[in-house]
C-alpha cells in the first residue's frame, strides 16, 4: 500500500510485512511503547528491526491511524531524527501527551512503558489474521 492508496490487498512482499507490522502496532495501547527489534522478533518472519522502522517511515494516511509514534529504539528512545519529515521532536511530544516520561537524555524507562502482548495469543491471533484469504 502506498501513501494516499486506496485500501486493498497488499501486492508486494514489503507491502505484506508492512501490513503485518502495522496490524500489531495498531494494537500498542495509549502511553505504552514498542521497540522496533521487539516487533520484528514477535512477528517471528525473520524481519529486521530496520524493516519495522521502514514500515513506520512509510505508514499510510488512512482511517486506522496507525500510532507509529509508539515504536522506539532498544534504548528507549527516539530515532525519528534521523529522517526529517515531521517537527523536531514531535514523536516524543505526542508520547509525552500520552504519559510517557522521558529523562534528561531522551530516553523513557522501558520496564515501565514497553508493551508486550500475551506471547502466545498474539502468535495466534496474528496466525489467524494471516491465515486469511
Amino acid at each position: 500500500m502506498t501513501r494516499g492508496a486506496p485500501a486493498s490487498q497488499p501486492v508486494t512482499r514489503f507491502e505484506q510485512a508492512f501490513e503485518k507490522i502495522y496490524r500489531l502496532v495498531l494494537r500498542i495501547p495509549r502511553g505504552r511503547v514498542m521497540t522496533y527489534g521487539q516487533i520484528a522478533r514477535l512477528l517471528e518472519e525473520r524481519y529486521s528491526p530496520r524493516l519495522v522502522g521502514w514500515a513506520m517511515h512509510a505508514t499510510p494516511s488512512d482511517a486506522r491511524n496507525i500510532p507509529w509514534h509508539r515504536v522506539i529504539n532498544s534504548r528507549g528512545g527516539i530515532s525519528t531524527g534521523r529522517v526529517i519529515l515531521t517537527e523536531p521532536d514531535v514523536q516524543r511530544l505526542m508520547l509525552e501527551a500520552e504519559g510517557v516520561v522521558f529523562n534528561a537524555s531522551g530516553h523513557c524507562e522501558l520496564s515501565v512503558y514497553q508493551w508486550s502482548p500475551r506471547q502466545r495469543s498474539a502468535r495466534a491471533k496474528f496466525n489467524a489474521l494471516n491465515n486469511r484469504g
